[in-house]
């Protein structure tokens, strides 16, 4: 939860000025109030944008929520589904994750499905149960096929915004894991599926984190918010 309308507008003009020559996939995900900026900034540009979350619901009196329609009257192409935040700070369990993944599907958005465990849950040995529990609530709810049309980021807790980076071997282990999970189902969904790491990312880690074989790019946080350290994370996923 950062930003403000001077703060974002000097971001999006140093990010869209410094992407000509960035030439992987990029996409911008702000709060809900800042969105018609993000829009106004990125429109005509390369880069796509979203939001963070979503509610589960279409319509109706759910004061406060944001649906994947209005969204979309935003521009929005992407969404976060399932961050740990939303998680383990506001309570969302994986039948609830699962449905915002549904409903930004309906609504045309792709959802960047977020899993990850905490530190307790990799101390206790249980990553790779809890990664292929959240993972198997959303394919239970959609089927293997929709995954084509989504994008997964593995976050693991204990490494987000705490400086703490899983080591390469780290992450492309539970990387490797949750393609061969997707494989399980359906080996042509997994070998195209686009998956992010996310935690602590820095210009300084990216190069080697994305050259292992199963990370596919970058879900990137703090890091995000100093221009030149983003478009240094952006040069070294092309």
């Amino acid at each position: 939860m950062f930003g403000s309308l001077q703060r974002n507008a000097l971001l999006l003009e140093r990010v869209v000025a410094g992407s000509d020559g960035v030439t992987c996939d990029v996409a911008v995900f702000a709060p809900f109030p800042y969105l018609g900026q993000l829009q106004g900034a990125l429109a005509g540009s390369r880069l796509a944008w979203g939001a963070q979350t979503l509610s589960e619901f279409a319509e109706g009196a759910y004061t406060g929520e944001v649906s994947a329609g209005m969204l979309k009257d935003f521009g929005c192409s992407h969404v976060l589904v399932g961050h740990s935040e939303r998680r383990n700070l506001f309570g969302e369990g994986d039948s609830v994750v699962a449905a915002k993944f549904a409903a930004a599907q309906a609504a045309g958005l792709i959802p960047v499905l977020c899993i990850g465990e905490t530190l307790a849950e990799r101390e206790a040995g249980a990553t790779f149960e809890v990664v292929a529990r959240q993972l198997s609530a959303v394919i239970d709810r959609v089927g293997i096929a929709a995954m084509r049309a989504a994008v997964l980021a593995y976050e693991p807790v204990w490494a987000i915004g705490t400086g703490v980076t899983a080591s390469p071997a780290q992450a492309q282990e539970v990387h490797a894991a949750i393609r061969a999970q997707l494989a399980e189902a359906d080996a042509a969904v997994a070998e195209v599926m686009c998956i992010l790491y996310g935690g602590s990312v820095k210009p300084g880690n990216a190069a080697e984190l994305f050259a292992q074989a199963d990370i596919d790019g970058g879900l990137i946080g703090g890091a995000a918010l100093v221009a030149d350290d983003f478009l240094a994370i952006c040069q070294a996923a092309n």
